[in-house]
């Protein structure tokens, strides 16, 4: 028995410790893992602190925005001194004070142009906090292609759904989208590149609390992933926060999805990055597959701007989303330039004598080389470690 004048002992205790009493927790586990989300707005703000709190090991955070007033309202990890800055630099910074061992990278760019599928393939697990469908179709699609699991989220108003996809065993994303979704798509992409500008941007009403839920669901089912556990692989579960109806739903694999057959071998290049010559890419790929029909790109890009009055053009090599609206107009006579696309390079394509970095593709990207049957994917790894201390421009 303690004398009257001994301090009484006090245990304690750790900083996960209430996370380790669960039985089958693994805190190092978390602690090596590696997640990627996409959004850093409301639901990614939420996804980002749990996921920090959690003490996951490394997290990147892609988003272009930057913070605006109508966001302090709805963004945990944002101060009123952060408006103006990047979403992504904002949202890193936060995670790194609430958990400082959490190597928080900032990516400040648009996800259709300037996140390389690198990123996905070095990622265990994939976020979406996205509010727009072309930017979930392009992660569903990085997704499918380097065989990662990812977790869909969606809020408006006091309603949200959360979705689990691991293509190609399970349903996608692509697989939930009904003939209006697809419409809408096509709308937008056959929108002119001024018509394209003027629908950036808006917002979905929504609040706080329904960004808590829904991020939170999120994050949890990373959990599960991280440990193994069954997640919410090809299913969802739909929040109803008004009436309280919330129900659980599956999604079957849409027969037409060409999203379930199992990804090309992908191998890591360590000699190939942005600055290496294409013909070098081909000529390696040609040598590993016995021969080359072409190499097809991650994303479309534009080759050039084309006037339809005056027929003057003028080179790209960028992302659609990089055009910017001062471009899209002729010089000479005023009229809406048009795109001419492109997404393969064929074995005897002039475009061969550029470097990849010519191309108007991200660092750390992936080609995918074809030839018959064969197909492979090539990960310009070289670009990696600089791509990994984080991009804040």
């Amino acid at each position: 028995m303690a004398r009257a004048d001994e301090a009484p002992l006090c245990l304690r205790e750790g900083r996960f410790a209430r996370f380790e009493a669960i039985p089958w927790w693994d805190q190092s586990r978390l602690a090596r893992s590696r997640v990627l989300v996409v959004g850093a707005g409301a639901l990614g703000n939420e996804v980002i602190k749990n996921l920090a709190l959690l003490g996951v090991g490394s997290l990147a955070v892609a988003d272009m925005d930057r913070i605006e007033e109508s966001n302090l309202t709805r963004s945990v990890l944002f101060r009123a001194s952060d408006e103006g800055q990047p979403k992504a630099v904002a949202a890193a910074r936060a995670a790194r004070e609430l958990y400082p061992k959490t190597n928080a990278i900032p990516l400040v760019g648009n996800v259709l142009a300037d996140l390389g599928l690198g990123w996905f393939r070095w990622a265990e697990a994939v976020v979406g906090a996205l509010d727009n469908r072309e930017a979930r179709l392009f992660v569903n699609q990085a997704c499918a292609r380097t065989g990662r699991p990812w977790i869909d989220g969606g809020i408006e108003v006091l309603g949200g759904v959360v979705r689990g996809f691991a293509p190609p065993r399970t349903a996608c994303y692509e697989c939930t989208m009904g003939q209006a979704d697809w419409d809408q798509v096509a709308k937008r992409r056959s929108c002119s590149l001024l018509a394209r500008a003027a629908q950036a941007g808006g917002g979905v009403p929504t609040t706080p609390t329904t960004a808590s839920v829904i991020g939170g669901m999120q994050a949890q089912e990373v959990v599960k992933i991280l440990h193994g556990m069954e997640f919410l692989a090809g299913r969802g579960f739909v929040f109803e926060g008004l009436a309280h109806s919330s129900y659980p739903v599956e999604y079957p694999v849409s027969p037409d999805c060409p999203w379930h057959e199992e990804p090309p071998r992908i191998e890591s290049v360590e000699e190939f990055s942005l600055a290496t010559p294409m013909r070098a890419i081909r000529d390696w790929a040609a040598a590993k597959l016995g021969g080359l029909d072409a190499m097809d790109l991650s994303r479309e890009l534009v080759e050039k701007i084309e006037c339809p009055r005056c027929s003057r053009s003028r080179r790209m090599m960028r992302s659609v989303e990089r055009v910017r609206e001062d471009e899209a107009r002729c010089d000479g006579c005023g009229a809406e330039m048009v795109p001419r696309f492109f997404h393969s390079l064929a074995s005897d394509s002039e475009m061969l004598d550029l470097k990849a970095g010519d191309l108007g593709i991200p660092a750390w990207d992936i080609l995918w080389a074809r030839y018959g049957e064969q197909a492979l994917g090539i990960e310009l790894s070289g670009d990696r470690e600089e791509a990994l201390k984080g991009r804040t421009a």
